[in-house]
């Protein structure tokens, strides 16, 4: 089978209009486009498999911290440092630990997640009107009961926000994953990096992957908020 450079070199020997210019050629994208159904699948799993892993640490460690202030300031600020490692840098060290493949940029890209995602929990939580609580402690409500039946309730939209800007960033840094043998769209990109219908075909599927997961996200929080339904409407 036909490897992607080996196509270009081919269609560039055998074509000597838009291939060969290295231009924009919708023929070619119409032909290839079933090429990128494989690495845009893999680039879906990098990135859910991230989010969905990013979200239980975060989630959990936000829910320490909530009960425990004191831990807000170390977990903010080891997620701050994970954050502003260079993703390649973080590929090559987890390399030699959890080895080539699938698991090494899952784990990376989870780290990006922590930050994102652990903030906008506890500023949603840390928003929650007072009266709302007093209320729920008035009813006769448990510490416990008031976190899961008001307060995580009543942070939804700012958990939401958290996810969004995790989830497209992820998409993006997904991309790079193929450093560390996980696939996804960027390896396409590599094999033919000079191919600008190529890169141009990669870039969008990333682009369009991140609006479709959004708007998912975005239709999930309105199912878990009817009453933001009823007012916007």
């Amino acid at each position: 089978m036909l490897t992607l450079s080996q196509v270009v070199i081919r269609d560039r020997t055998n074509d000597t209009s838009c291939v060969a210019r290295d231009g924009f050629c919708p023929d070619w994208i119409r032909d290839h486009i079933g090429d990128y159904m494989s690495p845009l699948l893999r680039h879906l799993e990098l990135t859910v498999a991230s989010v969905v892993a990013g979200f239980a640490i975060a989630f959990a460690l936000a829910l320490l911290a909530h009960r425990r202030r004191w831990l807000t300031g170390p977990i903010t600020g080891v997620t701050g440092v994970m954050y502003t490692i260079p993703s390649l840098a973080l590929f090559a060290i987890l390399l030699p630990i959890t080895g080539f493949g699938f698991v090494t940029g899952v784990v990376a890209l989870t780290s990006y997640n922590l930050l994102v995602i652990f903030r906008n929990i506890m500023a949603g939580l840390d928003n929650v009107p007072e009266a709302a609580k007093d209320a729920a402690s008035g009813m006769g409500m448990t510490d416990r009961q008031r976190l899961w039946r008001v307060e995580l309730p009543l942070a939804i939209p700012e958990i939401v926000a958290g996810v969004r800007v995790a989830t497209t960033t992820t998409v993006g840094l997904a991309a790079l994953a193929f450093v560390a043998g996980a696939g996804g769209l960027g390896q396409k990109i590599i094999e033919a990096q000079n191919f600008k219908s190529n890169i141009v075909t990669a870039s969008v599927l990333c682009i369009l992957l991140a609006a479709v997961l959004d708007l998912l996200i975005l239709f999930g929080e309105r199912t878990a908020l009817p009453w933001r339904r009823a007012t916007s409407s």
